[in-house]
């Protein structure tokens, strides 16, 4: 099944999640939900094919520059590398709470491809996070560039500042020359597909967040220059004809609102609540237009 011919399918079953959701009673239900998830999966990286008859989002393994605290960073007694910050426990919250929103099915094991797979065209989105030391080849571009142009869409999360914006942009001008970004406002019905959402969240790692105050992170948990990391933006890349080919969620981290649910009742409600209102309306506009 093509890119396109997923897209319809799920635009679908998007028509009748919007319609669903809209009566308040399925979002109100989860979002009330004191029963967390529990610990995460022991998921291996994954190379079985996608279960088309669920919705699949593959997570992006790139590469990246430097060493310890920049292309790998130490945390919760492990090395992580970049590509897999919140990698799988969010993306299995993300699938769980999906299904609980709307009526779509997201497939509950994650799964991880290179941007030169050859099997990329069977996930119509892309998630990569933390990609504030990207580095990337030709071949990479070229595919990503392929991959857009075809109907498929790709989140980026959890990047704040100058620097770490730039690192993705780079990627973006040479997958897409000629296609520039621009800043979505409030206004567009990207907020207002399924929940209305009046300004647009800024979610800060669990191990800098606060019951109350400030939501930005510190300067010195990113790449130099920072620049500010007060605001909170969503940034589109657009094609000639209006369609979204990408999103950067900069200065905010949505997926860790996923990930670190089942971290805190007060971060549940404070934080993923508002991660998850804002991925519903990312995945049906994106599904349905």
């Amino acid at each position: 099944m093509s890119l396109r011919s997923q897209k319809r399918l799920w635009s679908l079953i998007a028509a009748g999640t919007a319609l669903l959701a809209a009566s308040g009673s399925l979002a109100q239900n989860a979002f009330d939900s004191a029963d967390f998830l529990g610990p995460p999966l022991t998921v291996k990286e994954s190379a079985l094919p996608p279960d088309l008859s669920a919705y699949n989002m593959a997570r992006i393994r790139y590469d990246s520059v430097g060493g310890m605290g920049e292309a790998f960073y130490y945390f919760e007694g492990r090395v992580w590398a970049r590509w897999e910050t919140d990698f799988p426990q969010a993306e299995q919250n993300f699938a769980q709470r999906i299904g609980e929103l709307t009526r779509i099915h997201a497939a509950p094991t994650p799964v991880v491809r290179r941007l030169t797979d050859p099997d990329l065209g069977d996930y119509p989105m892309l998630f990569m996070s933390d990609p504030g030391y990207l580095r990337f080849n030709e071949s990479e571009a070229e595919a990503l560039g392929s991959y857009l142009r075809n109907g498929g869409f790709l989140w980026v999360d959890d990047f704040w500042g100058d620097a770490e914006w730039l690192s993705f942009e780079r990627l973006m001008n040479a997958a897409l020359p000629g296609v520039r970004w621009q800043v979505l406002g409030v206004d567009h019905p990207i907020f207002h597909t399924v929940f209305d959402i009046d300004e647009m969240p800024q979610i800060p790692a669990r191990s800098f967040a606060e019951p109350w105050g400030r939501t930005d992170e510190p300067p010195f948990a990113h790449r130099y220059p920072q620049g500010s990391l007060k605001q909170a933006s969503l940034r589109a890349f657009i094609d000639d004809e209006g369609r979204l080919l990408a999103i950067g969620t900069h200065n905010t981290d949505i997926a860790d609102g996923w990930e670190r649910e089942a971290y805190g009742q007060w971060y549940f409600e404070r934080f993923s609540t508002l991660s998850y209102r804002l991925a519903v309306n990312v995945m049906i506009y994106v599904m349905s237009h």
